[in-house]
């Protein structure tokens, strides 16, 4: 944390309409970690900057929830063909802060944009059922209304996609949101928050407060802040969750993931081999839907090992400006030690060490790199087995059967995702119907849901009852309503002879 502000570009806060520089006297250091330099500084926000952007919020409410659906869609419509303008541009600023390469960045915006394009049809997502005459006279339907003001607590590992998971869904619902993004990747939420401007969302409506958990606390001890939407770790989902809950809010908190992949010795080793690749190096393994274990059945592990290595070794680890770059540096100089921290946890406890990515050193010694890590005779005594690593790091378990694979990943506290790679039918309908798992892929190692339906895993990687985004997100920001209608004869109008239209 620093206070020496004078000469670096200062990140501020978006609140009412524009940004707000140089709030407070606290701020924290924005690294590029593909250099290992402060590229800038964020202003970390107060209890009293937070206070305003909610007194924004409260203030413009009103009116927006009252703004049909049709119009809110419009908006959405407007913010998604700016998205898709500046999609380049939001993928260098990923880059830049957090260090993943620019390919996958890329397509961190792409899924982000995906579900702005299923918020776009608000005015169908909240049609609600009608039920005529149910008796006496009486009609009966349902709303779906808005809470009021909400508020998103993201990561830094999807600076823009998480974000795009809640805002455009809590817009859609009439609701009025808050962004506090992580501090070490925070350029990016300016520019949403720029790019909504532009299409039109009024004022106060959508806001950011860069901070640290002084605004985290802020948010959640707010009486007029109704909802709250966290995606990290596992420590801090259970925190956000009791302490908004005994607040009486509305929770949504996505945490921790041990995710597996199970390869029989039926499956096509080099398409698993290279999903394991892609899913356990892609991002440099920070992702809370990175493969860390990769479960191997019966005599499959020293194949598979076999069609590991060389792809290890073949790995183009380099700044993540180079489109041809497989991986790129990790975020800060300080997560990258605390996952060579497990790595040496690994040795310790009995692991094989295959390939050490400690080994690694790029070529101007610059940045937050690690390479590459594998581990055989993985045991589920072993921190690199129980822990959520978020690094570069594949542990192999060796069991004898499936059966036994089923029940290894079942016994484990983190339940987010999970993949199975075989050729065999009866196999891939067991592994779907009988693993305990959120989010399942068969020969799919990455089974992030599509906009349509809905993310979150289950046990100790979600807290609350509702999984982000699709219906399930669109159910979180809303409040359903019953009424039941009975009218007396009334006397007509009159005729009208002009289109109607929706208002």
């Amino acid at each position: 944390m620093s206070s020496n502000n004078s000469e670096r570009h200062i990140i501020g806060h978006f609140i009412g309409g524009s940004v707000v520089e140089g709030a407070g006297a606290r701020t924290s250091e924005v690294f590029n970690p593909a250099l290992g330099e402060v590229q800038a500084v964020v202003s970390l926000a107060s209890v009293e900057t937070v206070d305003a952007a909610v007194a924004c919020a409260k203030a413009a409410f009103p009116a927006w929830a009252e703004l049909s659906p049709l119009r809110r869609s419009r908006i959405l419509f407007k913010f998604k063909e700016l998205l898709d303008k500046h999609h380049k541009e939001l993928a260098h600023i990923i880059t830049s802060e957090h260090g993943k390469v620019f390919t996958d960045a890329m397509g961190e915006v792409t899924r982000g944009i995906e579900i702005v394009e299923f918020a776009c049809g608000a005015p169908n997502l909240l049609k609600t059922d009608f039920s005529d005459n149910i008796g006496g006279g009486i009609d009966n339907w349902n709303l779906r209304q808005p809470l009021g003001v909400c508020a998103g607590v993201t990561p830094f590992n999807f600076p823009v996609m998480v974000p795009l998971w809640m805002i455009p869904i809590a817009l859609a619902a009439g609701n009025c949101f808050i962004l506090k993004p992580s501090e070490r990747d925070p350029s990016a939420s300016l520019l949403l928050a720029d790019l909504l401007k532009q299409a039109g969302l009024p004022d106060g409506v959508f806001s950011v407060v860069q901070g640290d958990k002084v605004a985290v606390d802020a948010l959640l001890q707010h009486p007029d802040v109704q909802a709250i939407s966290f995606v990290g770790s596992t420590p801090i989902a259970e925190y956000i969750h009791n302490e908004a809950s005994k607040r009486g809010k509305r929770v949504q908190a996505l945490g921790g993931a041990k995710n597996h992949m199970i390869v029989m010795p039926d499956a096509d080793l080099d398409q698993a081999a290279d999903a394991l690749i892609g899913a356990a190096y892609g991002s440099a393994g920070e992702r809370c839907m990175a493969i860390s274990v990769a479960v191997a059945v019966g005599d499959v592990a020293d194949r598979l090992i076999e069609k590991l290595r060389p792809r290890i070794e073949a790995l183009r680890i380099k700044n993540g400006v180079h489109l041809d770059a497989d991986m790129g540096p990790l975020v800060t100089a300080q997560h990258r030690d605390k996952v060579v921290e497990y790595i040496e946890a690994g040795v310790r406890e009995g692991a094989k060490l295959l390939v050490d990515g400690r080994a690694f050193k790029v070529e101007n010694g610059e940045g937050f790199f690690l390479g590459a890590t594998l581990f055989d005779g993985v045991t589920t005594d072993m921190s690199i087995w129980k822990e959520e690593i978020f690094g570069p790091v594949l542990g192999i378990v060796r069991v004898d059967n499936f059966s036994a694979a089923v029940n290894l990943i079942n016994s484990h506290e983190f339940a987010n995702g999970v993949s199975c790679f075989t050729s065999d039918g009866g196999v891939a309908r067991a592994f779907a119907r009988n693993i305990h798992v959120g989010m399942v892929g068969i020969n799919v190692p990455i089974p992030v849901p599509m906009a349509w339906h809905s993310f979150g895993g289950w046990k100790r990687s979600l807290f609350g009852d509702h999984h982000a985004y699709g219906e399930e997100g669109l159910r979180f920001y809303s409040r359903y309503k019953s009424v039941m209608q009975r009218w007396p004869d009334s006397i007509a109008k009159g005729p009208e002879f002009s289109m109607p239209t929706a208002k």
